[in-house]
């Protein structure tokens, strides 16, 4: 019979591995929510045309990435390959701007695109995705990327740069464009085939491309920071100041476009020495239109997102201790067996971790047991014990052993183990 293992691109998150996601997970919650933000759960699974509007017909991630299906009644479905369209409809659908003007979102789950799978890079990811509503002020664009970068020094990620840029807005954007496929003329057959397809469908795409041939025709480009109209450019001002106020070092990049078409005046990047050639950790920007295009108030937002699997594949190594059990109860015989079921119960039931072994093996295969999970205590006892209504307890760490009476054993061996470092 044939194996089946998991899809490619598809991970699992074994047991010794989920207590990095946790801490990556809580340490987010506890920052994010001190900063006003709350969580919010949307789904994997979307109506297609969500995406196709939101991130754009001409995109990569919509024309080649994307996980789309026709479901029983013949409605065209897509697993989510990013969040911030999901996190606005439900926005939109639930009238949350109706209890605060400025409404602070955010979520933590699995994204879904179909390409290469590589290092960090996976065809099933999991992202943090921040999102700010109803602010359009620089002040709001600095306060999200010193929430995204205290969060990432906080986990102690080092050799970060964070990078940003302007990308305008509907009236000096079109005439930037504009001038990039001026630019353009005459090169289009030296470009990759998506970059010729770019010229015609979405021209600052070709800033995104990897090509080498393209980079060195792109290299002499027009910048759209020439380009701003006045209200960007005081924005984007403004946002300088407001990261150089908070001590914030960043480089300006006027080659980042990010790769969705709802970006419009800040856009940021932050990038980690750690993985090598492809280095983005994570990236966002403001995207004044979006809500209003999508079907709801005419409300400004902006917002991040960060791949979870690249984020962990920078964290410092662990210093933690294997994961520990309070007690292992080693019940020898029928009696002791079910004494011990049902000490062990209630010690769960009390937030104590217990362990017993239900198949009644040898003492010595069951210490064994007791050190494989790492257990800081083990109570001992079997017939001869219950007749004499007694139980040893022994300290798995000084192998110190001592007596406890049957008669309130719960109770003291409770105090016993709350009390321990």
């Amino acid at each position: 019979m044939e194996k089946i293992t998991a899809i490619k691109g598809i991970k699992d998150i074994l047991p010794l591995d989920s207590p990095t996601w946790h801490k990556v997970e809580l340490t987010a919650r506890n920052i994010f929510e001190c900063f006003g933000f709350y969580e919010i759960r949307v789904p994997i699974m979307e109506k297609t045309t969500l995406f196709q509007r939101s991130i754009g017909e001409t995109t990569d991630i919509v024309e080649k990435e994307m996980y789309t299906f026709r479901d029983r009644n013949d409605e065209l479905l897509t697993l989510r390959p990013e969040a911030t369209a999901s996190v606005i409809r439900a926005y939109i659908e639930h009238n949350l701007m109706a209890s605060d003007p400025v409404t602070k979102l955010y979520t933590i789950g699995p994204m879904f695109r179909r390409e290469r799978p590589q290092k960090g890079r996976f065809r099933q990811f999991h992202q943090i995705d921040v999102e700010l509503f109803g602010d359009d002020t620089p002040a709001s664009d600095a306060e999200v990327i010193f929430m995204l970068m205290h969060f990432l020094q906080t986990l102690g990620i080092e050799k970060l740069s964070l990078e940003i840029n302007s990308l305008g807005c509907k009236v000096c954007r079109p005439v930037f464009s504009k001038s990039v496929v001026e630019y353009l003329k005459g090169s289009e057959d030296a470009l990759c085939p998506d970059c010729q397809r770019r010229i015609h469908t979405n021209p600052l795409r070709v800033f995104d491309c990897k090509v080498e041939s393209c980079n060195t025709i792109i290299a002499g480009a027009p910048r759209i920071l020439d380009d701003l109209c006045k209200d960007c450019s005081d924005h984007f001002s403004q946002v300088k100041e407001y990261l150089q106020d908070l001590k914030l070092s960043y480089e300006i990049n006027p080659r980042m476009v990010r790769g969705l078409d709802y970006y419009t005046k800040t856009a940021f990047e932050v990038k980690s020495g750690e993985l090598g050639a492809q280095n983005s950790l994570a990236g966002g920007g403001r995207y004044d239109g979006l809500v209003s295009f999508l079907g709801g108030p005419d409300v400004p937002g902006i917002g991040f997102g960060i791949g979870m699997e690249r984020l962990i594949d920078c964290l410092p190594p662990s210093d933690s201790s294997p994961r520990r059990t309070d007690l292992f109860i080693a019940a020898l015989g029928t009696r002791a067996q079910k004494i011990a079921f049902g000490l062990t119960q209630e010690f769960r039931r009390k937030g104590i971790s217990a362990a017993m072994d239900y198949a009644d093996r040898s003492l010595k295969s069951q210490m064994k047991r007791a050190d494989k999970l790492n257990s800081a205590f083990t109570l001992i006892f079997g017939d001869k014990e219950i007749d004499e209504s007694h139980a040893e307890l022994r300290d798995m760490n000084t192998k110190n052993q001592k007596s406890l009476p049957l008669d309130g054993l719960l109770e003291e061996l409770t105090n016993i183990l709350n009390k321990r470092e």
